[in-house]
């Protein structure tokens, strides 16, 4: 699974510390998270998703081995 997270993120003006606190988990989580290690829970998703007012598909997209 990749992710817009990063992107995301740039384009709003927001730190991985500032998205952190919003969503209640640590600034180390968002970089695990940005960086393909660890892949989020439903609830944290959709938490995310808020954030950016995107659906999650928008953020988190299925790779082709993902399938």
């Amino acid at each position: 699974m990749t992710n817009t997270l990063r992107v995301e993120r740039a384009i709003k003006h927001i730190t991985q510390q500032q998205l952190a606190e919003a969503i209640g988990v640590s600034r180390q989580t968002i970089n695990a998270i940005e960086s393909g290690k660890y892949v989020p829970s439903t609830l944290l998703a959709l938490k995310i998703s808020e954030v950016f007012g995107k659906t999650v598909n928008e953020i988190f997209i299925l790779e082709e081995n993902d399938k």
